[in-house]
Parts: C-alpha cells; structure tokens; sequence
C-alpha cells in the first residue's frame, strides 16, 4: 500500500534482546572525522557483540585506501545481520526518548522518508528539504556502502515546525501504553536512549493526519505569510543531509533499471530517519566552527585581513561589528568582526574566506568541528579555528523557505555524543 505521507510506517528491524545497546548502537559516521582514537576506542566498546559500527564506513578512514575491502565487509556483515541478529521487526513507528547531557528529553519519531518527495537540489519543488547546501563531493563514497547493500540503519534526523505540538508529544502522552522495544546506555557517552513501538492503527493514523496538516499549503501560508516560496514545506534536513542525499542519488540510480510499477513500491525508495519537532526545548541548534591544518595562525589572520581588504569586508578587531567571530590558533585568541560581510551569516562570510585561501594554499584542509572543547584542544596541537557565534533556532525554517539553503555545515543539533546513534534497521532490497 503506498503511503499517504512523505514520513510513513516502515517495516523496521531491531537486534535480539540479548544484544547489549551499549555495544550495537553506533555513533554517525562522519563525527570524530580527525579523531581515529574514537573510533579504536568504539572498535573495542564493540568486540565480541554484534554492532551497527559493522555496517557503516566511519569517514575518519575514508582516505586510507582500503575503502572497497571495508564496503565489502560492510555487505557481508549486513547479510549476516538480517539473517541472524536482526530477528525482532516493528511495523510503524518507534517513539524514541533521547536524554541529553543538560538531562533534557528528546523526543523523535522513526519511520521512513519517502525519497520522491525530496530534492537536495536547490530550488526543486518537493515538501521535505534539505537545510544546508549539498557538498556532491561526499555522496560517493556513502554510495559505495549503500549501492549493494541489503540493510540502511539512520543517523538522519528531521524537523517538523510543529508550533502546536500536533505530531510527536501526542504520542509520548500514550508512551505507557506502548511496548517498550529498546532501553539503555549508548556506548563512549552517548547517554540514555529509549524506544516504543507505535503499531496501534488509530495512533499511526493520528501521526498521518497531523503530517497532512503541517504539510497543507493552508498552514504554510499561516506560518510563513511573507515567503516568496509558495511551495509547502513538511519537514526539513536537521542532521544527517548528505546521508538523505546519498539514499536520493542511490534511488534515483536504480528507478533506471525499475518499471514504474516495481518503483511505486520499492524498499530503496525510502529511508529511515527520525522526525522531531523543531520547537522542542529539547533541540539546541548550535554553530559549526571551522578549523584549519598545516597552517600558521599569523598567516591567517594576514590572509584575512587582506581577504576582506580586497571584498570590503570591513574585519576589524572586537565584536562590536555585524558579525563577530573568534580566530583561535595555539598561542592566541582574538575576537573580531564584519562590518560588510559577503554573506548574510557569519559562517558564509568565513567560508568565503576560507574557500579562497585553500585555492591559495592547497597544503591547508578544514574541518568542521562543533564543540568548543575539542576545536580548543586541536588549537593546542597547532591547528587554527574560526569560532562562530550562536545560531539562532528560528533561522533554520525560515532560512529553508525564503528560497534556500543555509552555508553547508552551519549547525548542530547538540554535542558529538548527542548525535543519533545507529539502532534501527531496515531492508533496502526485495
């Protein structure tokens, strides 16, 4: 039966009982992207028990040559997994409580997104979007891991502007009621995470019309009185865009090869995700910051300097500007703004900086990092940071409607260990 929804019930599969979460759940693949020891230390968390670390590529290892023999592990796990591991299925939705490091709840729901309704290209008219520009580059080697594979397990999550509270907390009001599927600790501190299945008819359909609803050019309109955009938006890309793209462009591959018929119901044409409400306390969006390799932090900052020079850029010292930032290396820390930015956020206007000057000096890289801690600590061994001021929740919607998309790698939805974890699966193959 087709669904009636761009987010719908799915077919989702879950490890036996006696697999400890502690072990199968697995952080995001492109976190701790210059962090290998994270990864030996998930590697260890992991031994001896079945794992979603064993069905992903982490990027981290993405240049080590050794990325076809990993994919080809990855698929043979995955076949293992669906015939031995994966024996318990729920057919709907799973509600999911994340508890944060503040203690606050986050509340989700997983079902599957429906690929035909979205576009990572900007300016397509589709109701789920992404929220940040598409780096092309990365859906390569993500399409090695998923062209061929027998399993998807998320680590996207989406947003609803759910105001009224209509799609997710109606459902966790009914949580008790539900048969609790998964509990526990996620491993390297990754905190509590919790789990029911939604099967109940009446609250699968409570969950589609609420969908329908948000999804109505009627509530768009209300929302958004003054978008040049008309077209309706039902979610939007919080975490997780390049994933979503890769399972488009691994879709739109194979739809070649279908009858329409064989597409109308095809497992790939959808993808796992979890859906939360963009309004809830529980969801802190937080800036990105960039830090640079293989460079020296006078030369930056003179770089800059001459950079906004040339662009008009007004940079000066002190935060008292349009748009302050920090430039951190591993001596110094100094505050300073734009008067004139190029861009209309701060993080575009230090990406256009830092765009020209890896043209200029092809021996620097970047990284985007966002927790402070961490790009501090990477200061201190040499690197240097442009630390972004706080970006505000309710740009994210209204910067997807009024016609576009946000600089890649803007936010972040919560710290490192905050991320969705890999739990749930979900056969992509007839």
């Amino acid at each position: 039966m087709k669904p009636t929804t761009c987010f719908a019930p799915a077919h989702i599969l879950l490890p036996s009982e006696q697999v400890p979460l502690e072990q199968w759940g697995c952080i995001a693949c492109d976190q701790f992207t210059s962090d290998r020891s994270y990864w030996q230390r998930a590697e260890e968390t992991a031994a001896g028990s079945p794992s979603t670390l064993n069905l992903i590529l982490p990027e981290v290892y993405l240049e080590d040559g050794d990325a076809d023999a990993r994919v080809e592990k990855i698929h043979a796990t995955m076949q293992d997994y669906a015939k031995n591991v994966l024996t318990r299925a729920v057919d709907g939705f799973i509600y999911v409580e994340r508890t944060e490091q503040s203690g606050r709840v986050r509340q989700g729901l997983v079902g599957r997104v429906d690929l035909e309704a979205y576009s990572y290209r900007r300016g397509e008219k589709c109701t789920v979007r992404p929220s940040e520009c598409t780096v092309e580059s990365r859906i390569p080697p993500r399409m090695k891991v998923r062209t061929g594979a027998a399993l998807e397990t998320p680590h996207i999550m989406m947003l609803a502007d759910d105001p009224d509270c209509t799609l997710i907390e109606p459902i966790a009001a009914h949580k008790d009621s539900l048969p609790k599927v998964y509990e526990g600790e996620l491993m390297l501190g990754g905190g509590h995470v919790a789990g029911w299945a939604v099967e109940d008819p009446a609250l699968i359909a409570q969950i589609e019309n609420a969908l329908t609803v948000l999804g109505s050019q009627e509530e768009f309109d209300k929302k958004y009185p003054d978008a040049t955009r008309r077209d309706p938006l039902t979610l939007a890309v919080g975490d997780g865009n390049h994933s979503l793209a890769t399972a488009k462009a691994c879709w739109e591959e194979l739809k070649k090869t279908l009858t329409p018929e064989q597409a109308e119901n095809h497992p790939a044409r959808w993808c796992l995700a979890e859906v939360c409400n963009v309004h809830s306390p529980a969801i802190e969006i937080e800036p990105i910051h960039r830090v640079l390799f293989n460079v020296d932090c006078a030369t930056v900052l003179l770089s800059l300097i001459t950079w906004s020079d040339s662009n008009m850029a007004g940079c000066c010292f002190g935060g008292s500007k349009k748009q302050p930032f920090t430039l951190a290396g591993p001596h110094m820390a100094n505050v300073l703004s734009f008067e004139d930015p190029t861009e209309p956020l701060t993080v575009g206007t230090i990406d256009d900086f830092i765009s020209d000057y890896i043209e200029r000096h092809p021996e620097a890289k970047v990284d985007y990092v966002h927790d402070e801690p961490a790009v501090r600590a990477l200061c201190k061994q040499g690197a240097v940071a442009f630390l972004m001021p706080p970006f505000a929740k309710s740009d994210l919607f209204r910067g997807v409607v009024m016609g576009g998309v946000l600089p890649r790698k803007t936010f972040s939805m919560g710290h490192a260990e905050e991320k969705r974890y890999y739990i749930e699966c979900r056969k992509i193959t007839e």
